[in-house]
């Protein structure tokens, strides 16, 4: 089976962390959000994978080269514009000769695949989406289901008294290829302000899969620290690249604490980092590779990328420090990004 991730969006919502990297490899627990996908693919054996790249791709497809360290075959759509998710996919339109998945290269998710495909084809539909229950309907396209989960209604992003259901659009379909006759070459044309609308109204077999399995857009830093704390929790299945030490502490090779720095809980500490003595790594944190937390320095709810450095006697909570960062002595940050301005 076939699927396309999309990961040509620059994701803004994420500056300034996207400023130097694509969202796609922006780190979730030390691995890049999209290899998440990637595994999650092969999991339930979708092993023929396109994806297509635009901003700063070179970045992706170095990472991830033909896919063969993830056991799939990696193919590159370059796309010398933004083309909306369904006219990305029209662009690969002769990859497509059978039943396929499209998902999103920025979610962390650990839906059962396999079983979304199998109600596809039980109900002989057209197109299947997964979709989950969400809090805030505004930010996401919404369906309503009838009694058979055929979607009847579909509404993209609602605002105000629009809004008739609580149950998003996760961004993962499945296909038949015929789906690609509904989308016009040569237009930016997207799946939830065009396609979906569309097939509701030829009154196509359009069915909707809700799911309670983990699902999260990583749009935003808030949303982008929660799928952290959510990761640690372990409320999503995902993996850790790191041994697991303690329950809910995962240390990588070459680590070294001093035996005075407090070490809480759930952690993740990354290759050849080091904490120094007095200094306090406290819950729901992460430190990429080659990290350090100086003398008294104490992180608490924060994400530190590669690199990066706390200086003594300082104090992060809830913050993203990106790669190569030193935040400086004596300061108590709260509810931060710091980044690099000179874009290391």
């Amino acid at each position: 089976m076939k699927a396309m991730i999309l990961a040509a969006g620059v994701g803004s919502r994420l500056d300034p962390l996207t400023r130097q990297i694509p969202k796609p490899m922006v780190p979730v627990v030390n691995r890049p959000v999209m290899e998440h996908i990637v595994e999650l693919l092969a999991k339930h054996g979708i092993k023929d994978v396109v994806v297509n790249v635009h901003y700063l791709a070179d970045q992706i497809e170095s990472y991830f080269g033909d896919g063969t360290d993830w056991g799939v075959k990696i193919r590159y759509s370059r796309e010398d514009r933004l083309w909306g998710d369904a006219g990305s996919v029209k662009l690969c339109e002769d990859f497509f000769d059978e039943t396929f998945i499209v998902i999103g290269g920025d979610d962390i998710a650990d839906i059962d695949l396999t079983r979304l495909v199998r109600l596809h084809k039980e109900k002989r539909a057209l197109a299947t989406i997964a979709l989950s229950l969400v809090d805030d309907p505004s930010e996401y396209g919404i369906a309503l289901l009838n009694e058979r989960g055929r979607i009847t209604k579909f509404l993209e992003k609602p605002r105000g008294e629009i809004i008739f259901s609580n149950t998003a659009n996760t961004g993962i379909y499945v296909f038949e290829p015929e789906i690609l006759e509904m989308i016009p070459k040569g237009v930016p044309y997207g799946f939830g302000l065009n396609v979906l609308p569309d097939l509701i109204e030829k009154k196509a077999r359009f069915y909707g899969y809700l799911t309670s399995s983990y699902w999260r857009d990583v749009g935003s830093l808030k949303q982008y620290r929660e799928t952290h704390y959510d990761a640690l929790s372990g409320r999503v299945n995902i993996k850790i690249p790191h041994k697991e030490v303690r329950k809910y502490v995962w240390i990588g090779e070459g680590a070294e604490i001093d035996p005075s720095a407090e070490i809480g809980y759930p952690v993740v500490i990354g290759r050849n980092c080091r904490i120094e003595k007095d200094a306090k790594l406290l819950e729901y944190s992460v430190l990429a590779d080659n990290c350090v937390l100086e003398e008294r320095a104490t992180v608490r709810q924060s994400i530190m990328w590669h690199d990066a450095c706390v200086m003594r006697d300082t104090m992060l909570e809830r913050c993203v420090v990106g790669a190569g960062c030193r935040v400086k002595s004596n300061a108590a940050v709260f509810d931060g990004v710091i980044v690099d301005p000179g874009g290391r």
